[in-house]
């Protein structure tokens, strides 16, 4: 059995785990972690992880990037495996967090979708292809109208596994408007679309003379990435103080 604490329970994400832990096998919820209340939950909810005295084998984060500090200093000192699936954390955490993985294993991840993980892959590959024969590439990603960070973490994942199969020549613009020039052929334009309830749509478009060929993902529901974090917490428990990915997720799956 994998004992998750869930960062964030209350949130949309953190209701949508709760439901499908529920439905896993081998998986079961002993606290979670809100400063919101108001949810009928199976579990005992904290206002701060420090508080938790249940034992657990991992944590699953779905909250926001203030609560990074307290998540490194449990996992640290109680050496539980991280699951950090919470996007927008300023260069400083990103630092923090590979730092801490030299004491405690750390999963994080833009997106915990499988779908997207194979994708990034595919891309990867695709761009080996595509960059030599000139095509332009681009990135259009698609979010609900709360969604905060802009462009997703998602969408820069997927520019970085294009860049990976470009040995990384490619820069990134987020905005064209005050330019007046031909696109030069070294940048990734990643536009960003916010409305309604959209879960997450990417598209990463590579355009060439004569042809266009786009690679998508559409998420229809929340439970696409819940299902993902699940499977990276089963993954994450035992495992020694290191950085993992959901590539290393998607691997396990294929031995």
């Amino acid at each position: 059995m994998v004992r998750i604490i869930l960062s964030g329970c209350n949130g949309h994400m953190g209701q949508t785990i709760t439901r499908i832990v529920s439905e896993t096998d081998g998986a079961e919820i002993v606290a979670g972690v809100d400063k919101f209340k108001g949810k009928e939950n199976t579990y005992p909810v904290y206002d701060d992880i420090s508080e938790c005295s249940e034992e657990a084998d991992v944590v699953i984060d779905f909250s926001a990037a203030a609560a990074l500090d307290s998540l490194l200093s449990y996992g640290k000192s109680r050496n539980i495996p991280l699951v950090l699936c919470t996007t927008g954390y300023s260069d400083e955490q990103k630092e923090a967090i590979n730092k801490a993985s030299g004491e405690v294993a750390i999963l994080r991840s833009a997106n915990m979708s499988l779908g997207v993980n194979v994708l990034a892959k595919l891309l990867t590959e695709a761009t080996k292809q595509f960059a030599p024969a000139g095509f332009d590439i681009e990135i259009v990603e698609k979010h609900h109208n709360l969604k905060k960070d802009a462009p997703s973490g998602t969408a820069l994942y997927l520019a970085d596994a294009v860049n990976a199969g470009a040995d990384k020549r490619y820069s990134y613009v987020y905005d064209r408007s005050s330019r007046s020039e031909a696109r030069p052929h070294d940048e990734i334009g990643i536009s960003t679309v916010r409305g309604g309830n959209i879960p997450g749509d990417h598209d990463v478009i590579f355009a060439g003379e004569d042809e266009v060929i786009t690679f998508s993902h559409r998420a229809y529901s929340k439970a696409v990435f819940a299902k993902g974090a699940v499977r990276a917490a089963i993954f994450m428990k035992g495992k020694k103080a290191g950085m993992y990915t959901m590539q290393d997720v998607v691997s396990a799956s294929d031995d």
